[in-house]
């Protein structure tokens, strides 16, 4: 198993060319604000009536869509923590996001796998201390399939935070 390449971008998530793309989702992956709201619209209808057959997702764990009118093949839903102060086990359910999505990826046969910065917006993660939880868990990660994992950035400082950790 070669180790997994990991590299930073700043970009809109929905125009990559990547086999994967993660959805930070909310419970219901019916859509909703943020990321989770551009994937959906970005995707079109097709993705909504697939995730409706879903039946939603708890935190920590992911699901996998077709990509739908993306430039990606699949979509991989994952539901992040929402920031409770850091002693609710946020850290732990977000690294199981992050080995979660790339499970799914490894048996969707992925090579190229793009995360946004999971619940660094609305839910409240702090961006200092959820980027190093989200580099650690990819970087740990056994990869059969995976060769390469971006983090995707949409704003400079997320990806500033991002770099600091991966000592770019």
């Amino acid at each position: 198993m070669a180790p997994v390449r990991l590299r930073t971008l700043r970009a809109d998530i929905t125009t990559l060319r990547v086999d994967a793309i993660v959805n930070a989702a909310n419970g219901s992956l019916l859509g909703g604000g943020g990321v989770d709201g551009a994937i959906h619209r970005a995707a079109g209808p097709g993705l909504l009536e697939e995730c409706r057959r879903l039946g939603g997702c708890p935190t920590g764990q992911a699901r996998i869509t077709a990509g739908h009118r993306l430039p990606a093949r699949h979509v991989i839903h994952t539901v992040g923590p929402v920031w409770r102060g850091g002693d609710a086990g946020e850290a732990a359910l977000l690294a199981a996001c992050y080995r979660n999505s790339l499970l799914l990826a490894e048996a969707a046969g992925c090579a190229t796998v793009a995360f946004p910065s999971i619940s660094t917006g609305v839910y409240g993660y702090p961006l200092h201390l959820a980027a190093p939880v989200a580099v650690a868990s990819v970087a740990g990660f056994a990869a059969a399939t995976v060769r390469e994992v971006v983090f995707c950035c949409f704003s400079e400082a997320d990806l500033e935070g991002y770099r600091v950790v991966l000592g770019e």
